[in-house]
């Protein structure tokens, strides 16, 4: 390629963030490319870390910031607002690709604009499947995009079925498994002095509200702290995201901020994140970390309730509702029987390597704008 091609890489969380991170910094390091950030969401609000200083932390070029949230923050009018800052962020960059991640309204606002203003669209980690509002928003996103990098071959059977050209999906794998692979992630040591964590036996508890369940939530938070509490186990608590419900969560977390077993926290940086989630006896709650991430580590997972319906489910896996008793009988099972997981369902830490080789394919950039449906008969 002749000319830069320039990349916007759309954040809102700092989940996303550590997914894509790996593929910002193969294409700066590239010839050929000029990556940009739009840092918007979650990243700006400091209830939950304003985790922007991470971003700027990581050494990018090329930040852009952009306040999304309201003071009613309802994911509609999130999205409404992001779309109109994103838009007059792509009329002025005029980028060639925008790259989003996932399943929040910004990677949704993000495709929308793409797609309205006929630029092409890469989305990181369609195809997947769970059990509330995130899933309708992933798909959604998925048919506002032109190209997709997923983690595995069943995710682009499902993209397949959803009409989306065969030669626009490219298996990459999870691009947070780049990260877990890294040669020098921070030491144990390092990390619990960094975040002043004292426990040398702890577990990981991360609990995010479900937006369809919102009338419950408040229900759901206070038994998932009772019964953290009534183990009488050392947690570190990282904050909830700030979908519809998350005020409850929060809320409840009141409750241990007095407790000498608890280290709460509004973020952690991704790779401190990690070397923490390798090192616990337990992760619990209903975040994604411990369907995937924790997998790779053989790290126990306590599930709970719908968040994570219809994902992977391995051996290290305990599934419970939200009833309290049923938590609390979970935490006190046995944990120790951890697994050796060589399935490599989310790639095998080169998504950052095989994101960058599809995109110095020619072929790619010559994608169609204008998207066509591919129906079953003619695959």
């Amino acid at each position: 390629m002749s000319n830069n091609k320039t990349v916007a890489f759309l954040t809102g969380t700092r989940a996303d963030f550590g997914k894509i991170k790996s593929l910002i910094h193969v294409l700066q390091d590239s010839q050929g490319f000029e990556p940009h950030i739009f840092v918007t969401g979650m990243h700006l609000m400091e209830t939950y870390g304003y985790t922007l200083i991470e971003v700027e932390k990581s050494g990018f070029k090329n930040i852009e910031t952009f306040k999304n949230h309201t003071h009613e923050t309802t994911m509609d009018l999130t999205l409404a607002k992001t779309i109109e800052g994103f838009s007059v962020y792509v009329k002025k960059l005029k980028p060639d690709l925008i790259v989003i991640h996932g399943d929040r309204v910004e990677a949704l606002a993000g495709a929308i604009v793409g797609s309205l203003n006929n630029v092409l669209v890469a989305h990181i980690e369609g195809g997947e499947i769970s059990g509330t509002i995130d899933e309708l928003i992933r798909h959604a996103t998925s048919k506002m995009s032109h190209i997709h990098f997923v983690a595995n071959k069943l995710a682009k059977k499902r993209l397949i079925q959803l009409g989306e050209l065969p030669e626009s999906i490219f298996t990459i794998g999870s691009p947070d498994v780049d990260i877990m692979f890294s040669k020098n992630p921070p030491s144990l040591q390092t990390v619990l002095r960094y975040y002043e964590i004292p426990f040398k036996n702890y577990g990981i508890a991360m609990f995010h509200p479900v937006t369809t369940e919102f009338e419950d939530m408040e229900e759901y938070a206070n038994n998932f702290v009772k019964a953290l509490i009534d183990s009488e186990k050392n947690f570190v608590v990282v904050y909830p995201n700030n979908d519809l419900g998350s005020t409850h969560i929060l809320n409840a977390y009141d409750k241990l901020k007095n407790h000498s077993n608890f280290r709460l926290f509004p973020s952690i940086r991704f790779e401190y994140f990690l070397t923490l989630l390798k090192h616990a006896n337990v992760i619990i709650g209903n975040s994604s970390a411990g369907i995937r991430e924790a997998s790779y580590y053989n790290v126990p997972t306590i599930n709970i309730g719908t968040r994570q319906a219809n994902r992977s489910n391995h051996e290290s896996i305990i599934n419970v509702d939200y009833n309290y008793t049923n938590i609390v009988n979970a935490l006190d099972s046995k944990l120790d029987n951890r697994h050796n997981d060589n399935s490599f369902e989310f790639g095998k830490g080169n998504s950052a390597i095989q994101f960058l080789e599809s995109l110095k394919k020619p072929e790619i950039w010559n994608l169609e704008n204008q998207k066509q449906f591919v129906d079953f008969k003619f695959l």
